[in-house]
């Protein structure tokens, strides 16, 4: 094919434009998608030792409720709109394709740049436009002469590490109209430029989703909108709270040591914490009458348990037993939580305030006053 060389610092990649028809026979989904005559698109097998498709293949079914509907309604509207672009291209964005294999690239003597550019033996991976092209298939099956006529701008990666792939899809879909933020914690641990605290963080905010003696296992909503399953508090709310409170020890943490089993120490505190949290509100835990496992107030739970191990965290042993019998005066609480007129009792300007403002009463109530705090 014929593709422009375009080089960045060390990046080297190629721009191309396309045919439809050809793109569609040379790019494999990982997703299934649905047209709304019930018709489908079903995903590619995913090896177990690719790791870059693996992850990619994660992102998109993180809550397996979720897929169908999302991609059958995103498809429909994409679709439309192929069929209703006039004036205006009905693929104004490039679609970013990654194949491990070094592609050979012969430039043509005139220093453009442009030149032509191997095929790969394997179909690419869509890093960036999956929903694009699984509604342009769509349009293709019902428009099969309007669909030739149709240029794919694509950029294409070629023979780069996991790694380098695992970034890309990070910096492309970080805005607010792609991927939500609460995904890209998982992210975290995946990308060299990441900070060790924000790494360490997203281990402990996996392992409270995740670990099978989480009190919030399953609870964490990591799809924002998205979800179609009960949850209680984005993973990127939670993932703040916990960073925040990284941050603070961080200069003890990174001297014992930040990689995943570190991580599990933190992870345990918390762990301890909201058992013992639970068994203090008793039914309001989990009540969706209630205010406390809302994520004002998980949040706030947070910041407790951050005072609360700066006091009193060892010994470990010890610990669930210590917590439960220190935050039983929760119990007296419970009326307070209630759904209705609670935000009348915890007045404030704004959600940040009010978690401060909860923080607060939590740590009053259970005579923990921080040393060297006047105020959130």
């Amino acid at each position: 094919m014929i593709a422009t060389q375009i080089r960045q610092k060390d990046a080297l990649f190629y721009f191309a434009s396309y045919p439809s028809e050809k793109l569609l026979s040379q790019v494999r989904f990982i997703s299934r998608y649905y047209a709304e005559e019930g018709e489908g698109i079903r995903p590619g097998e995913v090896p177990a030792d690719d790791d870059v498709a693996q992850f990619i293949s994660r992102i998109e079914r993180s809550d397996k409720a979720f897929q169908r509907d999302l991609s059958q309604a995103k498809a429909r509207a994409i679709k439309n709109f192929y069929e209703t672009a006039i004036s205006q291209p009905p693929i104004p964005g490039t679609v970013l394709l990654f194949t491990p294999q070094k592609l050979h690239f012969e430039a043509w003597t005139d220093g453009s740049g442009i030149g032509r550019l191997q095929e790969p033996s394997e179909k690419f991976l869509i890093i960036d436009g999956q929903h694009r092209l699984a509604a342009l298939e769509f349009y293709r099956r019902s428009h099969p002469e309007e669909a030739k006529s149709i240029q794919v701008p694509c950029v294409i990666f070629d023979g780069r590490s996991e790694d380098f792939a695992t970034e890309m899809f990070v910096i492309i879909n970080s805005t607010t109209t792609r991927i939500n933020k609460s995904h890209l914690v998982d992210l975290y641990e995946r990308v060299s430029w990441a900070e060790p605290d924000r790494r360490y963080s997203a281990h402990i905010a996996e392992m409270l989703y995740s670990e099978g003696d989480s009190p919030l296992r399953y609870r964490i909503n990591r799809l924002g909108g998205r979800s179609r399953q009960e949850k209680w508090i984005l993973q990127a709310e939670l993932f703040n709270e916990i960073h925040r409170w990284v941050k603070k020890e961080w200069r003890k943490i990174s001297a014992a040591g930040t990689d995943r089993r570190a991580a599990a120490r933190h992870y345990e505190i918390i762990r301890d914490f909201l058992k013992a949290a639970a068994q203090a509100w008793g039914e309001a835990w989990g009540d969706p009458a209630f205010m406390v496992t809302k994520p004002v107030t998980l949040k706030a739970m947070v910041r407790v348990c951050a005072d609360l191990a700066s006091a009193d965290a060892e010994p470990a042993e010890t610990r669930p037993a210590r917590w439960r019998d220190r935050l039983a005066p929760w119990n007296g609480q419970i009326r307070e939580f209630r759904n209705e007129g609670f935000y009348e009792r915890f007045p404030a300007k704004g959600q940040v305030e009010r978690v401060a403002r909860i923080h607060r009463e939590l740590d009053r109530a259970i005579d923990l006053i921080p040393r060297g705090r006047a105020s959130d």
